[in-house]
């Protein structure tokens, strides 16, 4: 068994910090992020660039061609609610081609955001694919409403609205999507497992309204530290089983 995590899923709203701990991660040294965070080496997978490509090629669909839009509306909603549900799915075939043909050991971090409009996590989990199930674990970084449109607004570039840190929802998408979140719902049956098609999954929560990810440094390596320490007390108990 390695000592770090074959999958971490990353949930919380948007601009709640997931990308923010996934940079930070990102610019430690192998060796001591698995040993301060149990992460080994990092492969990504975000359904943001998925979301976003759709958006991209209707356009063009569009302006250029003068065809129907394939996934979205003009006012950039999904013309079909259970898009949500195929972004899930294209992240679990995003894994499973990656996973089939990667040579070294990693820690897959699987990022996504879900508000109860779009079927909340709830609906979202039931279309990981057993494969990640069976090796995952979760994060929820938990920021209020207010705090996640706060730092919405505040990462705003328009000339960079592809990006991962710096995309920015318009206001009234953050309230119809994201406004409300069903992840104290979900977690409802126990405070530690995700109880998903069977799956037993670790979980914790990372508290995030004062922004240490943002802040970064020591502050936010040392909440991380112990979050993703308890995680690991989690993943060995159910490794045990």
């Amino acid at each position: 068994m390695h000592d770090y995590f074959p999958i971490l899923i990353l949930n919380a709203r948007p601009a709640a910090g997931k990308s923010e701990i996934i940079n930070y991660l990102n610019q430690i040294g192998t060796a001591d992020r698995i040993a301060r965070f149990h992460i080994g080496l990092m492969h990504i997978l975000d359904d943001f660039p998925m979301l976003w490509s759709w958006f991209e090629e209707d356009d063009i669909l569009a302006h250029v061609f003068q065809r129907p839009r394939l996934h979205t509306t003009p006012e950039g909603y999904f013309i079909h609610e259970d898009l949500w549900h195929l972004l899930i799915r294209r992240l679990s075939l995003e894994y499973y081609k990656w996973s089939r043909d990667v040579q070294e050991a990693h820690t897959c971090l699987i990022e996504f955001s879900r508000g109860t409009s779009a079927g909340g996590y709830q609906s979202a989990y039931q279309h990981l694919s057993e494969q990640i199930l069976e090796q995952a674990v979760c994060l929820y970084i938990n920021v209020s409403y207010t705090e996640s449109r706060r730092k919405n607004l505040r990462r705003k570039n328009i000339e960079r609205r592809d990006s991962i840190l710096e995309h920015s929802l318009e206001e009234s998408k953050m309230e119809k999507l994201y406004r409300h979140d069903d992840w104290s719902v979900f977690t409802d049956n126990d405070p530690d497992f995700l109880l998903v098609k069977g799956f037993k999954i670790p979980y914790t929560v990372l508290e995030n309204e004062d922004d240490v990810t943002t802040q970064g440094g020591e502050t936010l390596a040392t909440r991380l530290e112990n979050r993703l320490d308890h995680l690991w007390a989690l993943w060995q108990q159910r490794q045990a089983v």
